[in-house]
């Protein structure tokens, strides 16, 4: 399956929308940027928290200096919608994010290794097809 999803080239990175299904089968859209230099996905506990999947975020985590992310667990997503494939259970990093940053996830190569990924900056299009 090939799957084109559009990004705005005037952006400094590439942004676009995923769908997360909680538990109780709602969804939750959240923007998200893609991170070619990231082994794993991050969600922020902001979002995880909003979704339903955290009870309460960690008040006390201090991004370290140069970063606008910070792990610090761990937690198992059962149903997302990425680019728009279905993924079932893909383990994603809880993090803190800058506010400032204004996205609420980092889709990493654990995503994209599953696909052929080209990027058309010329179109603006990131087109993902099973490998």
């Amino acid at each position: 399956m090939r799957n084109i999803t559009i990004f705005d080239i005037n952006q400094r990175y590439i942004l676009f929308q995923i769908f997360v299904t909680n538990r109780d089968g709602k969804c939750h859209k959240f923007d998200a940027l893609l991170d070619t230099g990231a082994p794993a996905s991050e969600f922020s506990d902001e979002a995880l928290q909003f979704a339903g999947f955290l009870e309460e975020t960690k008040k006390d985590i201090l991004l370290k200096q140069g970063l606008q992310t910070q792990k610090y667990g761990k937690i198992i997503l059962p149903q997302l919608e990425i680019c728009g494939h279905p993924i079932k259970n893909l383990e994603v990093y809880v993090s803190h994010f800058e506010k400032s940053w204004g996205i609420k996830a980092l889709i990493g190569l654990d995503f994209f290794r599953r696909f052929r990924v080209t990027v058309d900056y010329s179109r603006g299009q990131l087109v993902t097809e099973l490998i």
